[in-house]
């Protein structure tokens, strides 16, 4: 399964880029699982996502929670939380 992962705000800064293509393994069933399998893939990655309770997701575009699954997703983002003001 290849899906397009986007990054936002600070963890794009430190994974260094603003999206990427990711074929994460079959073990990989949540967003939280993904997370765990990007994290090994560079420093930046494990940087960006060493507290996961900074982190927010969307599967296409819809806001999910860490343990929603992620079969049948093409594009999942995960981004910092959004503040008004």
């Amino acid at each position: 399964m290849t899906m397009r992962v986007l990054y936002f705000a600070w963890v794009r800064e430190r994974i260094g880029v603003g999206e990427e293509e990711a074929s994460p393994p079959e073990s990989a069933k949540t967003i939280a699982d993904l997370i765990d399998w990007l994290a090994t893939r560079s420093d930046g990655h494990a940087a960006a996502f060493a507290d996961r309770t900074r982190l927010r997701a969307a599967i296409d575009q819809d806001f999910v929670l860490l343990d929603t699954p992620i079969a049948g997703a093409r594009e999942i983002a995960i981004f910092p939380p959004v503040t008004g003001g």
